[in-house]
């Protein structure tokens, strides 16, 4: 029997989506901040944040370059993130006329008459450091959000960041001692995901809601929320899915489509496949819960998965001069974030070469086949939300924000 891809929608990214464009800066309030983020993830985080920011300063408004979440928590959206969101040298050069017009744009915002008076900065180091010398040189404060993973690689970064921000946030307890000796406010916030981990609906609710009978497998295809991530290892996940499913004929696959994606752009890799893939508008949570097993691109998803408590292979490929350059540089035996934050290999990691099918349903199967070994996965990914500490992430952040929003030029606090 012939399966084709089904397309279930529901859930946080059926809110609509509007981009304003018109102006530059949003309608004078109190103060505003330039928020800027160029991942699925910073936009979740952003939204986060500025829902906070309500809270306890509703006279802070944001604008600035985001997604749909950012948006519907009533970020102006200047510039959609997913139009400058490329990771690796060569992907960066194929996009670099748009990532090049975003950047003017925002440096005119920061050195023009209506200046922000906080630019607020999450992850997406390449782009938004540079932006951050703009503002150090316009003299807007710096606040950056989750930071730049110098741990991992380029550790001689710590000096640049210190000269060109003023307060960070750092999400893992780790970083605050890497930036120890240096001229710049750091404090441990928590990770913001521990903001927004809620498992609404359980495993079978979400399983029936989308038409996936029972007893056999669920497996979830995580393809991650960048173009050059689908175009790197959508069709490493969907050969895998069908070679577990040569094993498993009763294995079912979902597939959550990122808010900064369309569905349609899996329609030609899914086109031909006898697979039966369902995908998935909704909470990223809920569908890690309703699977078995999931292969994953390396990301925040894994952390997401691991907090969920789900089992997973992560798997990640790009070009092959990006993949040369980067091995060289990273410093840590890990790329996956749930393996870091656990500080051992607590889920298999399968990268580059070594990302093949075979090796990767080989992994999927052994997890949904070996209790012993499903078991043990599942304890290893228990001490992951152990070391993420508490929640209330988002509010500390906020609280820094709106401090910072508040001071001159030169550092004091109005």
């Amino acid at each position: 029997m012939k399966h084709g891809a089904k397309i279930s929608r529901g859930g946080e990214h059926s809110e609509a989506f509007t981009t304003h464009c018109s102006p530059l800066t949003p309608h004078r309030t109190a103060r505003k901040a330039l928020i800027v983020t160029g991942e699925a993830s910073g936009d979740l985080h952003g939204a986060n944040l500025i829902r906070a920011a309500g809270q306890i300063d509703p006279e802070l408004a944001f604008f600035g370059v985001g997604g749909k979440r950012m948006a519907a928590a009533g970020c102006e959206i200047l510039i959609p993130g997913e139009e400058i969101s490329v990771m690796g040298l060569v992907e960066v050069l194929g996009h670099f006329p748009q990532i090049y017009r975003a950047f003017n744009r925002l440096k005119g915002i920061l050195h023009g008459p209506e200046r922000p008076d906080l630019l607020i900065l999450i992850d997406f180091p390449d782009f938004n450091l540079r932006l951050a010398r703009q503002a150090k040189l316009a003299g807007v404060p710096v606040l950056y959000y989750v930071s730049p993973q110098v741990w991992a690689w380029r550790r001689g970064r710590v000096k640049k960041i210190a000269r060109i921000v003023d307060r960070l946030a750092a999400v893992f307890p780790f970083e605050p001692e890497i930036y120890a000796g240096h001229d710049i406010e750091v404090e441990y916030v928590g990770h913001p995901l521990l903001d927004e981990v809620h498992v609404e609906q359980t495993a079978e609710q979400v399983r029936a809601r989308h038409g996936i009978p029972g007893p056999g497998p669920v497996v979830g295809l995580f393809p991650g929320s960048r173009k050059n991530e689908l175009r790197y290892c959508l069709e490493t996940i969907l050969a895998s899915a069908e070679r577990i499913l040569q094993q498993k004929p009763d294995t079912r696959f979902l597939l959550p489509v990122a808010p900064s994606l369309e569905s349609d752009q899996f329609s030609t890799a899914l086109a031909g496949r006898s697979l039966p893939v369902t995908l998935v508008e909704e909470s990223i949570y809920d569908v890690a819960n309703a699977c078995d097993a999931v292969i994953s691109v390396s990301g925040t998803v894994t952390l997401q998965t691991a907090l969920v408590g789900t089992p997973m292979a992560i798997i990640y490929k790009m070009a092959p001069l990006t993949f040369a350059i980067g091995k060289r540089l990273i410093k840590v035996p890990f790329i996956g974030l749930a393996n870091i934050v656990a500080g051992r290999g607590v889920v298999r990691e399968f990268i580059q070469d070594a990302a093949s099918p075979e090796a990767i349903s080989e992994e999927i199967l052994r997890i949904l086949d070996d209790p012993q070994y499903n078991a043990r996965m599942r304890e290893g990914l228990a001490t992951v939300k152990d070391r993420m500490g508490e929640g209330g992430c988002s509010l500390r952040v906020a609280r820094m924000a709106s401090d910072l929003s508040r001071r001159t030029p030169g550092g004091k606090a109005v």
